[in-house]
């Protein structure tokens, strides 16, 4: 049971993490067939499954696991064993207590993709929790489906990782959709496949048919706009089916990760046209909304074990900047109590938050933090580590110098030697000059927020 028990908790959390219909194609009726040493056994349903998170889910799912039992170090993939082979050996009892956890754990709502439209039920405006970091964003959103096309348009949301920009965006979608009854062309799009589309299109000599698919759209939604920076093709089509749509009064919504005036290596030309609409955030839930999001999580994952609010308030103030990993952290959580078979007590929690936390906070490295801080701001590692005095040099590097003192804790002599021989009293300079700046400048402080959001997503 231990091994079922912990790959329902993996599955829990894996729910966050990739899609609803990926889950359900790739990972039905997966179950941790073994243990040995410091390796598990994964069995999936057929050898196209196994291929396919084998090579496409392997890193994700080996970081999960690893969040509830640090002692596994690989997986190894099956197709799952025939039923002679492996029932006999499993009690009726086993089987009944099985089917149990798997209903509770996997009873999810039947959510789909639509193919038209290419937006996922499961993102409304009615589970959509609205709070003060995201209330101009709401209100903005309702304002285009009341008047749309004429109003807040284009309308552009940005705000850090896992805060809920792709819920709210494609909520607006839903709603629109359900409200016209689906008469009107609604395309969500991320900025990742338009790239895509557009690269086959050139290749495959078929950008006449991309034009008319996006041109003849009526709401436009594309989500992360940041990818497509630096990437002239992309950009340009972009920019002639932005003002193809906007001059015919049709809707145009945008997501991105930063506000438009930090996309520093998108088009001057592509920004101004971002600027001139409705440029609404979305920043980090205050507590009361952070807790009102874990209690309608925890809504969704039945009544198996019951949190009392103290546990809520707790969870809320360890985990206060990224809703995704708000929600992981109790997904983790309820995992953890229910393999090791504890009470939900504020001391079983707080220990295992801590564990939680400490284990995110090992998993980074010095050169981790500098690589992030040198893709954000469009440098080199070289270039920070050298000694030009340049002022879009001198930002990053400061501020490499006070992530690894605040994240890493390291002395100031280890940054001193690690950014190229300085002398540590120029990492102390550093160190408390992004301190105060963080308190007074919003800007510098949703940078560092985002690059401490990259740092920690990415590993």
């Amino acid at each position: 049971m231990e091994l079922q028990e912990l790959w329902q908790s993996v599955l829990g959390e894996l729910e966050l993490q990739i899609s609803k219909p990926n889950f359900q194609t790739w990972l039905k009726n997966s179950f941790l067939s073994d243990k040995k040493d410091e390796t598990v056994c994964l069995s999936l349903e057929s050898a196209f499954a196994k291929e396919w998170v084998s090579n496409k889910y392997h890193k994700i799912i080996l970081k999960i696991i690893r969040n509830f039992d640090p002692e596994i170090k690989d997986i190894i993939y099956q197709i799952q064993p025939s039923e002679e082979k492996t029932k006999p050996t499993i009690s009726p009892h086993i089987k009944k207590l099985e089917a149990d956890i798997l209903s509770k754990t996997l009873d999810f709502p039947n959510y789909s993709i639509d193919p038209k439209t290419n937006l996922n039920s499961k993102y409304t405006l009615q589970n959509f929790v609205v709070g003060a970091n995201n209330e101009l964003a709401y209100s903005a959103g309702l304002g285009v489906i009341s008047e749309v096309g004429r109003k807040y348009n284009p309308l552009f949301i940005y705000g850090g990782v896992g805060l809920g920009k792709t819920h709210l965006i494609q909520g607006i979608g839903n709603e629109l959709r359900k409200l016209s009854k689906n008469k009107i062309n609604i395309r969500y799009v991320s900025s990742e496949t338009f790239t895509n589309e557009v690269i086959n299109g050139i290749r495959m000599k078929k950008m006449d048919d991309l034009k008319t698919k996006y041109r003849k759209v009526d709401v436009l939604i594309i989500d992360d706009i940041q990818f497509i920076s630096g990437k002239e093709a992309t950009q340009q089509e972009f920019f002639h089916t932005f003002n193809a749509l906007y001059e015919n009064n049709k809707q145009i919504i945008i997501s991105s990760d930063r506000s438009p005036y930090l996309l520093s290596t998108l088009e001057e030309r592509l920004r101004s046209r971002f600027e001139g609409g409705m440029v609404a955030d979305i920043s980090y839930p205050d507590h009361e909304t952070r807790v009102a999001i874990l209690k309608t999580k925890m809504d969704s994952q039945g009544k198996e074990i019951i949190l009392n609010n103290d546990i809520f308030e707790l969870i809320s103030q360890k985990f206060p900047y990224n809703i995704r990993e708000l929600e992981g952290a109790l997904i983790r959580l309820l995992g953890m109590l229910k393999i090791r078979k504890l009470a939900p007590t504020i001391e079983n929690t707080s220990a295992i938050l801590d564990e939680i936390n400490n284990h995110r906070i090992r998993m980074i490295s010095p050169d981790n933090i500098i690589a992030t801080v040198v893709e954000f701001y469009n440098t080199t590692e070289k270039e920070i580590i050298g000694h030009s005095r340049k002022k879009e040099l001198v930002k990053p590097r400061q501020i490499i110098m006070y992530l690894l003192r605040e994240d890493l804790k390291n002395s100031f002599s280890t940054i001193a030697r690690k950014l190229g021989n300085r002398d540590h009293t120029t990492i102390l300079h550093a160190y408390n000059k992004i301190s105060k700046d963080i308190i007074k400048n919003k800007m510098l402080s949703q940078e560092i927020n985002l690059i401490k959001e990259k740092i920690y997503n990415n590993n």
